[in-house]
């Protein structure tokens, strides 16, 4: 299957546009179909207890029940792995006056990472990245400033990092002690490799 595009409700500037594909499937969760406007795309569907927005008038929608065991994204999120995703993009997931969504975002995100699927969540300033037991990833420099590590399920043993101004060889994060925090590159490349536990993997731009 393509990829699939989660977008929530937090709010989304046209830049964020530059992340799409063509052929990406757009999945709008609840008030996130208002932000399809600022990309210039149409949702391919729409699901959505709608209690934060009227649903729309047109396109595709499935309205869910208010009282459930799951949010919006985390339904979308089943959605688009019972379809096939391989990859998921989550825009609008991150920020905005629910600071309890965004954490919820993180976990829909872990969710999918254990599914196989590869899940990236962005905003104007800021990737983040899923990296699981016994995987690695690789991090290009581009204009990221900094990297940071938060372990996700307790501690986070076995962690390495190459290519980078705070080097680890077998740490262990935990999440009581932010020691991944603000990390550098120092070369075009860094290196993550993660022995157990999970890690929410952040790329940040520098501070203005």
């Amino acid at each position: 299957m393509r990829r699939c595009v989660l977008l929530s409700a937090c709010p989304v500037g046209a830049a964020m546009a530059r992340y799409l594909r063509p052929d990406d499937l757009l999945i709008a969760c609840d008030a996130g179909w208002k932000n399809a406007a600022a990309l210039g795309r149409q949702p391919d569907l729409v699901v959505g207890d709608f209690d934060s927005a009227p649903p729309p008038t047109a396109g595709q929608t499935v309205v869910l029940p208010a009282v459930k065991d799951d949010t919006d994204t985390h339904y979308a999120a089943r959605l688009a792995a019972g379809r096939g995703a391989k990859e998921v993009l989550m825009l609008g997931a991150l920020g905005g006056v629910r600071l309890e969504h965004t954490f919820a975002s993180l976990a829909t995100a872990l969710w999918l990472q254990k599914q196989g699927i590869d899940t990236l969540l962005a905003n104007e300033r800021t990737e983040i990245r899923i990296l699981t037991a016994g995987r690695s990833l690789r991090l290009a420099r581009q204009s990221w400033g900094y990297f940071s590590l938060l372990p996700l399920e307790g501690a986070a043993a076995g962690v390495t990092i190459t290519g980078a101004r705070y080097p680890l060889a077998g740490a262990t994060l935990t999440p009581d002690w932010p020691l991944g925090v603000s990390n550098e590159f120092t070369a075009p490349e860094a290196e993550i490799r993660l022995l157990s536990g999970s890690l929410a993997v952040f790329c940040t731009l520098k501070d203005r």
